[in-house]
């Protein structure tokens, strides 16, 4: 098969084996998967993957069609269409999904946006329930709200029933946030728009000082993006002021249980709402998978709104 391999900070579309799938795991042909932030930190050599992943590998997401199963496997079989979150290798034409962490696609999605639906879904899902406890009725306010991450959190804020507001540095990409329900302003207004109960945190270091200056009592931050630096200071005293929470979260590198729980809460809470047209998954561009470089250039770049999808054929 072919894959994305990471070779001196570059990427490019080369030979690799083709994977052996265990007694549980498929083997999917991949049509699609996603590119995140993540995958850049691993082509800089700063986000080795879990022990037993090709470290020039990435992808931590994909859709595609079932080709074989493990012998132990007990909910899929070939043939069916799956989209799935992976420890790494998912860009590539064949990957291999442990069963636990693949979920059907289904209608509305296309195999596209199945491919860049996972990571970014469940990374949003499980830092604003999971880790903030975002409840009706209160206000969150999303820092980077234009990347795959931040507008899967926006979406998944509106359908809870809290007022959200998006820090967007682009301005060219706020009525297109605002659409999704959600106020966008530019990153020194937004903070003032508080105090917020919840503040996803997706930019890094420089954000979480004003982030924490504009909680509510008992508010809480979630840390779940470095994208600007990952070293900051901050008062303590205005923490302690608000009585405020400040925690981290990431999901590669979680143990297979807690990882397919995750995929569980998506299966019962988010794709209801992807059925019933409450959220969708935005797709700024596809590559096919020979122009992988330039996808990733393109992902740096900035400016984009939703996600960079990776397909074997040519761009849609």
């Amino acid at each position: 098969m072919k894959a994305v391999v990471i070779a001196g900070h570059r990427v490019s579309w080369e030979d690799r084996p083709d994977p052996v799938p265990g007694g549980h795991d498929l083997l999917v042909r991949v049509d699609a998967a996603g590119l995140n932030g993540a995958d850049l930190l691993q082509r800089a050599g700063h986000y080795p993957p879990p022990r037993g992943v090709p470290a020039d590998q990435p992808g931590l997401e994909c859709a595609g069609v079932v080709e074989a199963v493990g012998d132990r496997v007990a909910t899929f079989r070939a043939g069916d269409r799956v989209m799935a979150l992976l420890p790494g290798a998912a860009q590539a034409e064949l990957a291999c999904v442990h069963e636990r962490l693949a979920t059907a696609v289904s209608e509305p999605l296309t195999m596209v946006e199945a491919g860049g639906f996972p990571e970014v879904f469940a990374t949003a899902h499980d830092a604003l329930f999971g880790q903030a406890g975002l409840s009706m009725g209160e206000r969150l306010l999303v820092t980077g709200g234009a990347g795959g991450v931040g507008l899967a959190a926006i979406q998944l804020g509106v359908a809870a029933g809290a007022t959200v507001v998006a820090s967007v540095r682009d301005t060219r990409l706020h009525d297109r946030v605002s659409a999704l329900g959600a106020t966008c302003a530019d990153p020194a207004t937004a903070f003032t728009l508080g105090p917020f109960d919840v503040v996803l945190e997706l930019v890094g270091g420089p954000s979480l000082p004003p982030a924490v200056n504009s909680l509510a009592p008992w508010g809480r931050v979630v840390v779940i993006g470095l994208g600007g630096g990952a070293r900051t200071e901050l008062n303590l005293s205005v923490l302690m002021e608000r009585r405020g929470t400040v925690r981290s979260s990431s999901l590669r590198n979680r143990s297979l249980e807690e990882k397919a729980l995750v995929i569980r809460r998506l299966e019962h809470h988010v794709l209801p709402l992807m059925a019933a047209g409450r959220a969708r998954v935005l797709v700024e561009q596809v590559y096919p998978f020979a122009q992988v470089q330039e996808a990733y250039e393109r992902f740096a770049a900035g400016g984009k709104l939703g996600k960079i999808v990776l397909t074997p054929g040519a761009p849609a």
